[in-house]
């Protein structure tokens, strides 16, 4: 290509390139949305309140908290994959809007790989099983037997249908040969009101949720998902160590952005979100709720997506889950 044509493209194509930059430079100029898809003070809910405090000192704007919950997260995730990518709304949730959701509905509203950027995992926890304690059950092993004795079988709850949650229970009953009746909910906090009032018997949920009321007696604690005891609760027992070995379910939860994000945007974010992740002060806070900072690359979540979609499309097909 030659001559005026050529000249004028390679203008434009500059004149974009500038616009990109100082797009970049004088990003933000307004405060930035962080949608949270589940409700005030579900665990992604703390998470993102731990981090929007001083990402707002870091970023010299004010980080909003947007709760949509609804549909295991996927109301509130389809919400920020199609908002606009213009650096002023970003993502917090957890693995099952972007892992198993695309597994059980073939008619989401969004791609997880498609329509997000991923940015960075935050933090992670090991759920716990705990259980009404009307059912007169204090260990893993007394629990599977009133399980199996019970006339028409005992409802559990979970954050959603393809939640870690849900399907970490579909795992375990599938294991214990239990027949369990699933009642899905908006987030634990709801789970939790719905074991102290007897509407389910038993739920696995993140232990920030339900340690509080098995102190004070009103829940039973049975063990841990995780491969092995946790630091911040070591006299709990893992679902592994009492005859289930190999069982993991870990719950973790991460930042994206909608596809197109400029990256010199995206990495600004990422960046200072992981130096708070990193914080001494950050991690203390996460650990009382029994979660573990992550942070780390946007390559490192991509991997734990694909890995983990890989994982519990087998439990998916062997279990016959249905989507909603």
């Amino acid at each position: 290509m030659k001559g005026p044509r050529r000249r004028d493209l390679l203008l434009g194509s500059a004149a974009l390139l500038a616009t990109g930059f100082a797009g970049a430079e004088t990003w933000p100029a307004r405060p930035i949305k962080l949608i949270v898809p589940f409700p005030g003070g579900s665990s992604p809910d703390i998470v993102a309140r731990a981090l929007a405090e001083p990402l707002s000192k870091a970023l010299g704007q004010v980080l909003i908290i947007d709760n949509r919950p609804g549909a295991g997260g996927n109301i509130g995730t389809a919400v920020a994959a199609k908002s606009a990518a213009d650096g002023y709304t970003f993502l917090l949730t957890i693995q099952g809007p972007l892992v198993t959701a695309p597994l059980l509905n073939k008619r989401l509203p969004y791609d997880p790989v498609k329509d997000l950027l991923p940015l960075c995992l935050v933090a992670s926890s090991p759920n716990v099983l705990v259980v009404d304690p009307k059912l007169g059950a204090k260990s893993l092993a007394e629990f599977v037997r009133v399980a199996k004795a019970a006339k028409g079988g005992l409802n559990y709850g979970s954050v959603g249908n393809g939640s870690a949650a849900h399907l970490a229970m579909e795992s375990f009953k599938s294991r214990a040969g239990l027949d369990l009746t699933h009642v899905p909910y908006a987030g634990f906090p709801q789970v939790v009101n719905a074991l102290l009032a007897g509407q389910v018997q038993a739920a696995i949920v993140v232990p920030g949720q339900a340690m509080g009321q098995v102190k004070a007696g009103k829940l039973n604690a049975l063990g841990l998902t995780s491969l092995g005891r946790v630091a911040s609760l070591p006299e709990l027992p893992t679902l592994a160590e009492q005859g289930f070995a190999g069982f993991e379910a870990i719950s973790w939860q991460a930042l994206l952005a909608p596809a197109g994000t400029p990256a010199a945007i995206a990495r600004r974010f990422s960046e200072a979100a992981q130096a708070i992740i990193r914080s001494e002060a950050f991690r203390a806070r996460l650990l009382t709720q029994y979660f573990s900072a992550i942070g780390g690359s946007a390559e490192a979540l991509s991997l734990q997506m694909r890995e983990d979609r890989q994982r519990w499309a087998q439990l998916i097909q062997a279990a016959k889950i249905q989507g909603d």
